[in-house]
């Protein structure tokens, strides 16, 4: 019987299941959220959609969509089990376009938030008439501003 050299069955010490690395190096929560993601779509493996089981090795290229932040990161090191986040931060190394991209939309998110202003108290029938009116964008026939 012929074996296939990508299956998960592989005993080969420089590889590992993408859902693990996943999780190990701290991307995902848990296994299962990991494994959701890579099933959903959001994780692409060297320009392709994946399995969870797909073995992944050193050099391999994730693009990771998560929160609506994507990474592009090349796998640098394997660990058998999870680690601290500066050790974890150790297993990849992210591609510089990624990170200004990352960054680019920090400062697009933080612009948005900054029109927006709370109050601490909760708002009176007036102010819900308001902020009702934005959301649902109906003209405000009182004239107030």
């Amino acid at each position: 019987m012929k074996s296939n050299p990508g299956a998960p069955g592989d005993s080969d010490p420089d590889s590992q299941r993408l859902d693990t690395w996943l999780w190990t190096s701290r991307f995902f929560r848990t296994r299962k959220v990991a494994n959701e993601a890579v099933t959903g779509g959001h994780v692409w493996l060297n320009g392709q959609r994946c399995k969870p089981a797909r073995l992944i090795r050193p050099g391999d290229e994730l693009r990771i969509r998560r929160d609506s932040r994507e990474f592009t990161v090349e796998v640098i090191d394997l660990s058998p089990r999870r680690l601290g986040a500066p050790l974890a931060a150790q297993l990849y190394r992210e591609t510089p376009d990624s990170i200004v991209a990352r960054e680019e939309q920090a400062a697009l998110d933080k612009a948005r938030r900054e029109g927006l202003r709370f109050d601490r108290r909760r708002p009176g029938k007036r102010a819900r008439e308001k902020m009702l009116r934005i959301k649902y964008q109906v003209p405000d026939l009182d004239g107030d501003p």
